[in-house]
C-alpha cells in the first residue's frame, strides 16, 4: 500500500482551485475514486458543475456559505464554523473509500477561525494511509505547512481585479 501524501496550492495568485481540479482530472482519469469539499464558496461554479454532470468526482460544498468572512456579522461567522465543521466532518467520515481528497479553500476557513481547527488537525494527521489530500487557500497556517509533502505557491505578478475587472464566468468562476 502505497502512501498518501498531502499537498498544499497557496498564495496570492488565481489558480490554487484550479490546479487542485486538474489533479482531481487527473486522478479520476487513472481510475481513483475523488471527493471534492470546497468550503467558504457559494454559487454555482464551473468545475462542480463539471464533476456533477460527468459523474467522475463526488462533490461536498459547506452549505450556507455567504460570501467574504470580512463581511460576515458575528452570527453568520458562527453559523459559516458550524457548516464547515459539519462539511468536513463528513469529508474526514468518507475519505477511506476515495484515493484523493481535495479540500478546497481549506487554509482559509482554517485560518479565520471557520472550521473546528482540531478536527482538521486531527484528521490530517491521521488520514488513512493511502489517501492523497490536497489543501488550497491563501496564507496556511504553519501547522498545516508542517503536515504538507508538496507545497506549491501561486504568487500573483498581474490580475485583472485590481483594474477593477470582476470574476467572470467561466474563468474565475
Amino acid at each position: 500500500m502505497k502512501k498518501g501524501l498531502i499537498h498544499i496550492y497557496c498564495g496570492d495568485g488565481k489558480g490554487k482551485t484550479t490546479a487542485a481540479v486538474g489533479l482531481a482530472v487527473r486522478a479520476a482519469g487513472n481510475g481513483k475514486r475523488v471527493l471534492f469539499t470546497q468550503f467558504l464558496k457559494h454559487g454555482k461554479t464551473g468545475e462542480v458543475e463539471l464533476f456533477k454532470s460527468i459523474g467522475a468526482v463526488d462533490v461536498l460544498r459547506s452549505r450556507g456559505s455567504t460570501g467574504f468572512a470580512r463581511d460576515m456579522n458575528e452570527d453568520e461567522k458562527r453559523q459559516a464554523r458550524k457548516n464547515n465543521t459539519a462539511c468536513f466532518a463528513e469529508a474526514a467520515e468518507r475519505a477511506a473509500a476515495y484515493g484523493l481528497l481535495v479540500l478546497d479553500e481549506l487554509c482559509a476557513a482554517y485560518r479565520l477561525g471557520l472550521i473546528d481547527r482540531r478536527l482538521a488537525l486531527d484528521f490530517l494527521t491521521n488520514k488513512p494511509a493511502p489517501l492523497e489530500v490536497v489543501l488550497t487557500g491563501r496564507d496556511p497556517a504553519p501547522e498545516l505547512l508542517k503536515l504538507a509533502d508538496y507545497i506549491s505557491e501561486i504568487k500573483k505578478v498581474r490580475h485583472p481585479f485590481d483594474a477593477g475587472i470582476k470574476a467572470r464566468k467561466g474563468i474565475e468562476l
